[in-house]
């Protein structure tokens, strides 16, 4: 009777033994799984800002205005940059994507900006500060890209205000 109390103590302590083993040998233990699927990459582009290149005036021929992707506006030819304070912006894309993702820019073809007392000019646009192609750092990107115009003469663009659209397309890979 002595043999089978001691037994059913030693029963009380191996059981909960048994189960401490089993779980300090498979938190040890390296077990191989089927690796979780990649999440798909999706790219949201949202524009944040338009751009602009501010008054400028004609005083002959031709010309260009041109401003860059961090807002430094200069001008050729005959094209006068007046001293008011008039809005120049670089456009301004916010690129939403997973860290790591590999995004190429590709500029559109030239793009036709219409007046509003007639005449047309062209618009060419120029690098992104981000380069192309980039890699994102982190969830939102600042892209921004500038542009030139170019301005004939006088009769073929009178004075006013022109617009327009131009296409950017990114590329995730």
């Amino acid at each position: 009777m002595n043999n089978m109390i001691q037994f059913q103590w030693l029963k009380r302590l191996w059981m909960p033994f048994c189960l401490l083993a089993a779980m300090l040998l498979a938190s040890v233990l390296q077990s191989d799984a089927q690796e979780q699927p990649p999440r798909p990459i999706t790219v949201a582009v949202n524009t944040a800002q338009h751009l602009s290149f501010g008054s400028f005036i004609q005083n002959g021929n031709n010309g260009t205005v041109t401003v860059t992707y961090d807002g430094f506006r200069t001008a050729t030819g005959s094209i006068i940059l007046p001293n008011m304070s008039s809005i120049v912006t670089p456009a301004l894309f916010i690129v939403d994507a997973e860290p790591g993702t590999l995004i190429t820019i590709m500029n559109g073809s030239t793009a036709t900006l219409t007046g509003s007392n007639g005449g047309t000019l062209s618009l060419s646009l120029g690098e992104s500060s981000t380069r192309s192609p980039f890699i994102t750092a982190g969830q939102l990107t600042d892209v921004f890209i500038g542009g030139t115009l170019t301005i004939g003469s006088l009769g073929a663009n009178p004075a006013g205000f022109y617009n327009g659209q131009f296409q950017v397309t990114f590329i995730q890979q």
